[in-house]
């Protein structure tokens, strides 16, 4: 059958909206079902589902023929209606995916029959089945037959006579082409390929034998040619591997392939459009071709290779995109994903080996444990279908056996949740950072930032991710007051509007002075920074300027971990020398000059890899180089290889439990490696191996290395670990050694140790379970919060002092009125609190709120800092008192939903 291709994608436009700064995005999608030119979504439709393997499709009408070697059909997983015998051969509605009434039987006297291929006149009044069977329906025929669409019964006067099995069809006006394992048609040579007439089977001149099985067969939109694909090495006489271009009256060759595809792989499918023609390999062994190729019609000349790895069963063309089914593992040779999991069903651009936006997945399923084989596109009222068929039991992680669709429209599955952080090196701007999603029908979305909890996005923008790339986004937050706390959550949506759940919450607290070590780091050009104060697996938010190298974590590795090795930093990473780790998310390559940096700590005496460039993500590296490692008794490597492992290495141990800092440098001055600001070995070695890869940290292979380590995984804690794109001098390195200790801002955060309300509509009840606290000033509603406040960190003041409230989600939440903070003395209690007994509030106001808007928020207000600071390391009590009718409703302490408020943030830095 040929496919023919229409239209292209359309150029997209900038649109960002909200305050602040974006960093790595993208272009916002107009409105659509999917992300262009992808037409179809990944959403998979109920569909009846044969006991077998489908091997065959074909559509005419709004009706679906499947062929295969199967015996029945059943309804979709959970669907309505019983089994129904298909021996062979099922036709279905295109928009329903149930059985028609059209019913055959393609059987055989000994053996197993099967349908291999399905094809359609130009005119689709005609069906042509091949496969291996002897009659259909009880009429005798030999492997290749011919049904009549409109009445669905054989055409008993269409009798080739094919002695073996029919693996590929493809029709002409007239002329009928064959390809398979065949030596004869109709008692004459025939070798592979055959052409008989359409009307009557009769055998036609058309001669290109081959020596090995056909597998393919194609014409040229023109008429002229035929392509042909399979396992050959000769065809006509002429050395052509696997693809031959011949002569669709006489069979002669008119282009040969002798050298194109290698030895060890075979042609599956070809497909057709009006710029080209597609090619669908499938290897066996090492170092074969398992991807497609693209060839131009005119000259039949290569427009490009795509050399994933493999097996390519199907290729279809279709309005500017190649839609394929294989099972790619490794894209690495066409800067995709390395090799891994098996990904069943991709698309990319019929102009390049680039992969888009829709990668709906089977399994390997039965059989040969393949997954999809073949696939067709149909249309009813106005809506197309992709279907796919193969010997999967499962789609997108449903069970459904060897037949599934995707529709072009009824986009219905939201993209993955966003993993979101949030960071302040600066007094002016909080960077909040989020992992990009995934949607599997779109590559471009739509995401989304609330901040403290409002209903309103403070910034919309767009971002693109794939499953395999999917890098960070950012927007800059400068509408902000130095020591307040705020909160965000980020939500993405789809171009059909389908929107994921909001975030975990991420906050930040932003500081009164610079970060001065982060600044540094950054400044100093730090292409990658993992600082690890993320709350939420599996994401490691990248600090750097340009923020789009940020990691996963793997394994779970313990997040948060204290105390951290920068003053003012607040957490680290561990690691379990076993299996956690991080693995960068953007491919790459790394240039002649650069600098790795790490802080690290640990008792091991097992070794490990602290951090490195590796090949792979999620697994071992096949390549690993310019990577720090620790030996058995504690001693640091620095190692590249260049044709040869060359390592410089520390005299001294360092796991003494102890936070180091660790420098390691490659450029025209060769190899260098700094540990707590002094060099503590050189190398002249300037090159490394040129490899595009991944940046890992707690872990990759190791094998053949000096001094190899009992582990190749690290076991204890990094922290700020950074790389860049130039040789760090000594002075800079010495300078990152010294910030490292130099006085910084520390942030404390109290939760509300008791808290509760007055009312003086019930003068004798206590409030103090409830999950609400009121404030209104006529009739009186007065809420009193207690927190138990930490002394000052040795050698600090407090800098500022801030108090952090959300709204309840009741309506008409918020106030009109101004509420204040006023100071309350003595002692109280939540269980015995009652407008009877309640403390009364002393002055003058610490803070003020109002007016708050009505929805559920979170609302800061900045404390008076001398009473605050007064106050450290003991009880403390405040009281909201309000000035108005209207009142105030606030979560408590002991709501589900007030995610750590009422909270106190405190801010220490040097006097």
């Amino acid at each position: 059958m040929r496919r023919r291709t229409r239209g292209a994608a359309a150029a997209l436009a900038l649109s960002v909206a909200g305050t602040g700064a974006c960093v790595g995005l993208g272009v916002l999608p107009q409105a659509g079902a999917v992300t262009p030119p992808v037409a179809f979504t990944a959403d998979a439709l109920p569909t009846w589902q044969p006991n077998g393997v489908v091997w065959a499709l074909a559509e005419a009408g709004g009706t679906v023929f499947a062929g295969g070697t199967f015996s029945a059909v059943r309804p979709p997983e959970g669907g309505a209606g019983t089994e129904q015998p298909a021996v062979n051969f099922t036709a279905l509605d295109a928009a329903t995916g149930a059985p028609t009434s059209c019913k055959l039987s393609f059987t055989i006297g000994s053996g197993t029959a099967t349908v291999r291929a399905l094809a359609l006149s130009p005119d689709k009044a005609t069906l042509y089945a091949g496969g291996y069977f002897g009659a259909v329906n009880g009429t005798p025929v030999s492997s290749l037959a011919a049904i009549d669409v409109a009445t669905c019964t054989v055409k008993q006067s269409f009798r080739p006579a094919f002695a073996a099995t029919v693996r590929a069809l493809a029709v002409s006006g007239d002329t009928v082409y064959a390809g398979g394992d065949f030596l004869t048609v109709a008692g004459q040579p025939r070798q592979r390929f055959a052409a008989v007439a359409a009307a009557d089977g009769a055998l036609r001149p058309f001669r290109a034998d081959a020596d090995e099985p056909g597998r393919a067969v194609e014409l040229t939109p023109d008429g002229r040619s035929v392509v042909l694909g399979g396992d050959f090495f000769t065809v006509g006489g002429a050395s052509s591997h696997a693809l031959a271009v011949v002569d669709a009256a006489s069979g002669a060759v008119t282009k040969a392939y002798p050298n194109f595809i290698h030895t060890n792989s075979v042609v599956k499918d070809i497909a057709t459009d009006d710029s080209g023609f597609y090619t669908a390999n499938e290897g066996t062994g090492g170092g074969v071709f398992d991807g497609r190729i693209a060839l131009d019609l005119a000259g039949f000349g290569q427009r490009w290779r795509d050399t994933c790895l493999g097996a390519t069963q199907a290729v279809l063309p279709d309005q500017g995109v190649l839609y394929s089914a294989s099972h790619a593992h490794d894209c690495s040779s066409v800067g995709e994903f390395p090799d891994g999991a098996r990904h069943h069903l991709l698309a990319q651009p019929t102009t390049g080996t680039g992969k888009l936006g829709w990668s709906p997945d089977t399994n390997d399923g039965i059989g040969e444990g393949i997954g999809p084989r073949v696939m067709a596109v149909g249309a009813k009222a106005g809506v197309r279908y992709l279907w796919v068929g193969g010997e999967f039991t499962t789609v997108n992680g449903a069970a459904q056996q060897s037949l599934t669709r995707f529709a072009s429209t009824g986009d219905t599955g939201a993209p993955t949740t966003p993993v979101a952080s949030a960071a302040s090196f600066r007094p002016g701007e909080v960077q909040v950072r989020w992992r990009t999603s995934l949607d599997l029908d779109d590559s471009r979305l739509t995401y989304r930032v609330y901040r403290n909890g409002s209903a309103t996005p403070v910034a919309t923008l767009a971002a693109d991710s794939l499953f395999f790339r999917r890098p960070q986004a950012s927007w800059s937050d400068t509408a902000i007051t130095p020591g307040q706390t705020y909160t965000y959550r980020v939500t993405a949506t789809d171009a059909a509007g389908n929107t994921s759940a909001l975030s975990a919450t991420a906050s930040a607290t932003v500081p009164h002075s610079a970060d001065a070590y982060a600044e540094r780091v950054r400044a100093d050009g730090a292409q990658l920074y993992w600082r690890y104060d993320d709350a939420v697996l599996p994401y490691a938010a990248d600090s750097s300027a340009g923020g789009n190298q940020n990691g996963v974590h793997l394994a779970g590795p313990a997040l948060r971990q204290t105390p951290a090795a920068v003053t003012g930093a607040s957490t680290a990473i561990g690691f379990d020398g076993a299996a956690t780790k991080v693995y960068g998310d953007r491919r790459q390559t790394v240039g002649a000059a650069y600098s790795i940096e790490t802080w690290f700590r640990t008792n091991t005496t097992r070794g490990g890899k602290l951090f490195g460039f590796g090949s792979n993500q999620d697994r071992r590296s096949s390549q690993y180089d310019k990577h720090l490692y620790m030996t058995n008794d504690g001693r640091l490597v620095f190692g590249v290889y260049n044709g040869a492992t060359r390592t410089v290495t520390t005299a001294g141990s360092y796991n003494d439990d102890k936070w180091h800092h660790a420098v390691a440098t490659q450029g025209p001055g060769g190899m260098v490696l700094y540990v707590d600001g002094v060099q503590r070995g050189t190398l002249n070695v300037t090159t490394h191996e040129n490899f595009a890869g991944y940046w890992h940290a707690g872990g990759d292979n190791l094998t053949s290395w000096p001094n190899r380590p009992s582990s190749d995984f690290w076991a204890g804690r990094l922290d700020e670990t950074a790389v860049y794109g130039s040789v760090l001098t000594p002075a800079q390195v010495q300078n990152h050694y010294s910030l490292a200790s130099a006085p910084a801002d520390s942030v404390v955060r109290v939760s509300a140790a008791e808290d509760t309300y007055a009312n003086a509509g019930a003068p004798g009840t206590a409030y103090g379970t409830s999950g609400s606290l009121a404030v209104r000033g006529n009739p009186l509603y007065t809420s009193y919060l207690r927190f138990d406040l930490p002394p000052a960190p040795p050698g600090t003041v407090l800098k500022s002092a801030s108090l952090s409230v959300k709204t309840s989600t009741m309506s008409g939440a918020g106030t009109a009125d101004t509420v204040s903070v006023l100071p309350v003395a003595g002692a109280w209690s939540e269980a015995d609190t009652t407008y009877n007994t309640r403390p009364a509030p002393g002055g003058p106001a610490l803070a003020t709120f109002g007016p708050v808007p009505d929805g559920s928020a979170v609302h800061t207000a900045g404390l008076s800092t001398a009473p605050v600071a007064a106050a450290l390391g003991s009880s403390w009590s405040v009281a909201l008192t309000g000035s108005g009718s209207d009142a105030l409703w606030l979560w408590s302490s002991e709501a589900a939903a007030a995610e750590g408020t009422p909270q106190v943030t405190l801010t220490f830095g040097a006097p």
